[in-house]
């Protein structure tokens, strides 16, 4: 999958002169960013996210075909879309890994309840 993104971007980079608009190279690389960070922050395992992941690798996949049949303008709003859905993927990520942590945090906090744990609270040093 790392090969095809590079082969759009050495395409991106590398492409023919065309009377309409530049290559979206900048914007490639924003996609690119974006996608490989939600991937990093586990995109994979939050089926919402795995959702976002795919339809940016889809959007990836069809700006470079456009990239190659000189249409710009709309590669580069394909690419656009694909770096929100990668973005939204990684925020889905973060925010799991945060819920992950909180009931983490949660589960070490004494029970308030448990008399144990409230009179040694209440005892002087």
């Amino acid at each position: 999958m790392k090969q095809h993104y590079f082969m759009i971007a050495a395409l991106a980079l590398a492409g023919t002169a065309c009377a309409g608009a530049p290559k979206p190279v900048d914007q490639l690389v924003k996609a690119e960013g974006a996608l490989r960070a939600a991937r990093e922050m586990g995109s994979a395992e939050i089926p919402q996210a795995q959702l976002h992941t795919k339809l940016a690798e889809e959007q990836m996949a069809r700006a470079g075909q456009l990239i190659e049949e000189g249409d710009n303008a709309e590669a580069e709003r394909l690419l656009l879309r694909a770096k929100a859905d990668a973005e939204y993927a990684l925020a889905l990520s973060r925010e799991a890994e945060a819920e992950r942590a909180l009931h983490q945090a949660q589960a070490n906090i004494p029970d308030r309840a448990d008399p144990q744990s409230v009179s040694m609270r209440a005892q002087p040093n």
